[in-house]
């Protein structure tokens, strides 16, 4: 068994549902810390997060290359429907399965064995290399990456370059790399009606009645064309509750849930001005609550992108696409503190699913790009 694939089944062993990182980021900085990473501990909250840093010869003036991930994984579902025990690693028609298999425990197993045999081969490698890990992500995302984000800002500590670990690959490993994630806004619309009886209407007012016309125009609003890196901006409906259960009650209010995924042709104050504009312009009495989880971002073509398209070319032969879609990642914290962030790993098609699993045969390749992207930016 490779080391890559006995360090993954070690960490999918750990049932490390968010936020218990069930001790997945001792392992690593046991790792790290045999060939001289500086480990420090980072939790709140009940979040484990790690932030380890090997500086290189050029010490402070040198190139920060960072690998970003997580140790959390989302709730197994219903175990019944599994196949094998999910946090069992399985070897099945060859493939490895268990939770976290693709998402992304394999991406933060490639990290370390691609590092510990960087620094064997470059023990005085120039640059810096460090390690962002949070038990967060899958979760509120509130005390992960975003905490270790802030106590970065407040050393004055930046990184000029950031490989995230997510699934990123869609049919085979390496055909996509994502460089920018949409954002993404939620919205809690109340809008208030009068409760009464149903053959009496004319002494209620009945806010799903009142709210159609404003989602009729919401639903088929054109917030914007995207631009060259991003698809248009979309807003989805999630939720929308009202009623008493009853069927001869005319409610008393009706609430809707919704989101934006939006690009940066769009700004969150914009985008706020033009819903409150079609609510105030149908008249009605309504509260709104918002919540912005993450602003786009989007790193440009540059040495980060170039080396990890060449490593994938070497290693796989194929010439990987650029992308900027599906949801967000803790990319959009590490954007704040970092230029060049990309998103690399194995194919997303299983996670979060029953029987999550990864193809044996990506472990190593998915590895090797890794250590191939050391090699181009901080020997």
């Amino acid at each position: 068994m490779s080391g890559t694939l006995a360090l993954t089944e070690e960490l999918i062993a750990r049932a490390s549902v968010t936020p218990d990182d069930q001790h997945c980021q001792q392992l690593l900085i046991d790792r790290l810390s045999a060939i001289g990473f500086d480990c420090e501990t980072i939790a709140s909250h009940g979040v484990t997060n790690l932030w380890a840093v090997r500086r290189g010869t050029d010490g402070t003036n040198g190139k920060l290359l960072a690998f970003a991930g997580h140790t959390d994984v989302v709730p197994t579902g219903p175990l019944e429907q599994w196949s094998s025990p999910p946090f069992v690693p399985t070897h099945r028609d060859g493939k490895l399965y268990g939770r976290g298999a693709a998402d992304m425990k394999t991406s933060i197993a490639g990290f370390v064995v691609a590092t510990e045999e960087f620094v064997a081969a470059h023990p005085d490698h120039r640059g810096s290399i460090a390690f962002l890990i949070t038990s967060d992500e899958e979760g509120p995302a509130a005390y992960g990456t975003v905490k270790v984000v802030e106590a970065l800002k407040a050393r004055n500590e930046r990184l000029d370059y950031c490989v995230v670990g997510e699934p990123t690959s869609d049919a085979t490993l390496g055909d996509v790399v994502k460089n920018g994630r949409r954002g993404s806004m939620s919205g809690k619309l109340t809008v208030k009606g009068v409760q009464g009886h149903i053959a009496y209407p004319h002494l209620a007012k009945n806010p799903i009645h009142l709210l159609a016309p404003a989602l009729a125009e919401l639903v088929s609003e054109h917030w914007d064309a995207g631009n060259e890196h991003f698809p248009p901006t979309t807003w989805q409906v999630s939720n929308l509750i009202s009623g008493t259960g009853a069927s001869n009650v005319i409610p008393g209010r009706a609430e809707l849930t919704f989101n934006f995924r939006f690009s940066t042709a769009s700004t969150v104050d914009g985008l706020q001005r033009r819903v409150h504009a079609m609510l105030d312009k149908h008249g009605l009495d309504y509260e709104l609550d918002w919540t912005v989880s993450g602003l786009p971002f989007l790193t440009p073509r540059g040495d980060l992108s170039n080396a990890l398209e060449q490593a994938i070319k070497d290693e796989t032969g194929l010439t990987t696409a650029l992308s900027t879609t599906g949801g967000t990642s803790d990319g959009r914290f590490i954007a704040q503190i970092c230029e060049q962030v990309v998103e690399f790993g194995p194919p997303n098609g299983s996670i979060h699913k029953i029987d999550e699993h990864i193809e044996l045969a990506f472990v190593e390749p998915l590895k090797n790009i890794y250590r191939r992207v050391l090699v181009a930016l901080v020997a």
